[in-house]
C-alpha cells in the first residue's frame, strides 16, 4: 500500500477543530482534500455528498444528515442547504471540532451558498502539491522565510539544479504526481476537464453551451500570469461580456483559478489596479494551453509567464500556511515598471522578479528598484529578488540575484 503524503496544512487543520465547531477544508478537484480529512481522523463518522442516497438526504431531511456529530461531511458545495442545518446544530449546541466540512468550491464566493457559518467556521484553502511539499523536503519553505530576516546574504540561499519545465506539465494534483508519461497526463487532464464541465458545474450554476465554457477556459490557460481583459476575453470567446464574465467568476469558485491583486501603498497611486490570475494548478493550466511535454516550450514566446505559473505553485503554498499574516500581490506602474510577485507577511514585505535566463544583472532589477523608489523611505527595507537559473550573488543594495533550482528542483530521473 503507498504510504500517504502527510500535508503541510495538516496541522492548521487539526488546530482549527480545537477551536470552532466548523472547520471548511475546500480547494479544486483532486487537490487531496478527502485524504488529508479522512487520514487525519479515520475514526470520525463520514458522509459524502457525492453519495447519491446521501445528497437526496441532505436535500430532504439534512437535519437528520447532522444530528449526531463530530461528523466529517465531504463535498458539501453539492448542497448548499446542508450548511443551514449545520449552523442550526452549531447554534443548538457549540462543541469544538464538531463538523469538518469539505468542498470542492470556494464556499465564501459561490452565489449559491447564502450560508457563510460566520462566528462558526474557519475556512482553509487546500492548494495543489508544490515540489517541495510532494518531495518531502523537510526544509520546507524556509529559504522563503529567511528572505524577510535581517543580515540575509547570498551564500544563505540553497543552489539546486532546476527542471522547471517538467514541473509545469506535472503540477501539484496527487494523481498526476503519480504518473510517469506526458500520454498518461494528457488522459488524466482530459477526464478531468470532462469530469468537471459535464458534472461538477452544473453544482455551481447552469451553463447552457458548455463548449464555449470549454472554449473559454482555454482561452484563459493561454493567458496564464497576465492581465485579462474581459471585453476582449469575451470577444475572443464569442461571448457577451456578462457571459464572460460570468463564466471567469465560475473558474474562481471552482478554485481552479485565483486572483492576484495589486499592490498600492496608496490607493491614490497610479498604479495598475486589475488584477493579474493564475490558475492553482500549473499543471491543468498547461495541459489547457497544449503544453504536454516540456519540450512543447521551446519554440513559445510566452515562456516567462509559464516560469511564473510554475512558481507560483510555490507561493501560494506559503501563503496558505498562514493565511492570516501572508499576501501575495503583483506591482505595475502606467510607466511599465512591474514586480511579478509582492511577499508580504505582517508588515514585511519581500518583491521577486522571476526571469528565465542564466545571467542576470542590475537592468533585470529595473522594476525592484521603482517600487522601492514608489514606497519612499519605507522602500529601502523592502528586499529586491531576482529569482533566475543562474548563480547567486548581491545585484545592489539590499537587492540580489538568486536561482529558482530550489523551487522546482530536477530529478534524477523522470520520463516524458
Amino acid at each position: 500500500m503507498k504510504a500517504i503524503r502527510r500535508r503541510w496544512l495538516a496541522e492548521q487543520v487539526a488546530a482549527a477543530l480545537r477551536v470552532l465547531p466548523v472547520v471548511a477544508v475546500t480547494g479544486a478537484r483532486q487537490t487531496g482534500k478527502t485524504t488529508l480529512v479522512r487520514s487525519l481522523w479515520p475514526d470520525r463518522t463520514y458522509f459524502s455528498l457525492d453519495d447519491i442516497e446521501l445528497l437526496s438526504q441532505a436535500r430532504k431531511e439534512p437535519a437528520a444528515l447532522v444530528a449526531e456529530p463530530p461528523l466529517t461531511l465531504d463535498e458539501v458545495q453539492r448542497e448548499p442547504g446542508l450548511l443551514l442545518a449545520v449552523k442550526r446544530a452549531v447554534d443548538l449546541q457549540r462543541r469544538a471540532g464538531d463538523f469538518l466540512l469539505t468542498g470542492s468550491a470556494n464556499l465564501l464566493l459561490s452565489q449559491r451558498i447564502t450560508e457563510s457559518l460566520a462566528g462558526r467556521a474557519v475556512y482553509v484553502e487546500l492548494p495543489p502539491f508544490c515540489p517541495c511539499e510532494w518531495r518531502e523536503d523537510a526544509g520546507g519553505l524556509q529559504a522563503l522565510q529567511r528572505l524577510f530576516e535581517p543580515g540575509f546574504k547570498s551564500k544563505d540561499w540553497p543552489v539546486v539544479a532546476a527542471d522547471w519545465p517538467a514541473w509545469l506539465v506535472r503540477g501539484g494534483l496527487p494523481p498526476v504526481l503519480a504518473l510517469a508519461t506526458a500520454a498518461e497526463r494528457d488522459l488524466w487532464f482530459r477526464g478531468y476537464v470532462q469530469t468537471f464541465i459535464e458534472r461538477d458545474l452544473r453544482h455551481l450554476s447552469a451553463v447552457s453551451n458548455l463548449p464555449d465554457f470549454q472554449r473559454l477556459m482555454t482561452l484563459l490557460a493561454q493567458q496564464s500570469g497576465r492581465l485579462i481583459n474581459q471585453a476582449n476575453l469575451a470577444r475572443d470567446a464569442g461571448l457577451s461580456h456578462p457571459t464572460a464574465h460570468r463564466y471567469l467568476n465560475l473558474v474562481e469558485v471552482a478554485c481552479l483559478m485565483t486572483r492576484l491583486p495589486p499592490f498600492a501603498a496608496n490607493v491614490t497611486a497610479g498604479v495598475v489596479k486589475s488584477p493579474r490570475w493564475f490558475w492553482s494548478d500549473c499543471g491543468l493550466a498547461a495541459w489547457l494551453a497544449g503544453i504536454r511535454a516540456p519540450g512543447d516550450l521551446r519554440h513559445r514566446s510566452d515562456r516567462g509567464f509559464w516560469l511564473e505559473q510554475t512558481l507560483f505553485q510555490t507561493l501560494q503554498v506559503w501563503r496558505a500556511m498562514a493565511p492570516a499574516t501572508r499576501r501575495l500581490y503583483f506591482w505595475r506602474d502606467h510607466s511599465g515598471c512591474e514586480v511579478d510577485f509582492i511577499l508580504a507577511e505582517h508588515d514585511r514585505l519581500v518583491a521577486l522578479e522571476i526571469k528565465a535566463s542564466t545571467q542576470v544583472g542590475v537592468g533585470d532589477a529595473r522594476g525592484l528598484l521603482a517600487f522601492r523608489e514608489a514606497l519612499g523611505r519605507k522602500g529601502r527595507e523592502v528586499r529586491g529578488v531576482v529569482l533566475h537559473d543562474g548563480p547567486p550573488r548581491p545585484l545592489a543594495d539590499n537587492i540580489y540575484a538568486l536561482p529558482f533550482g530550489w523551487l522546482v528542483p530536477a530529478e534524477s530521473k523522470r520520463s516524458a
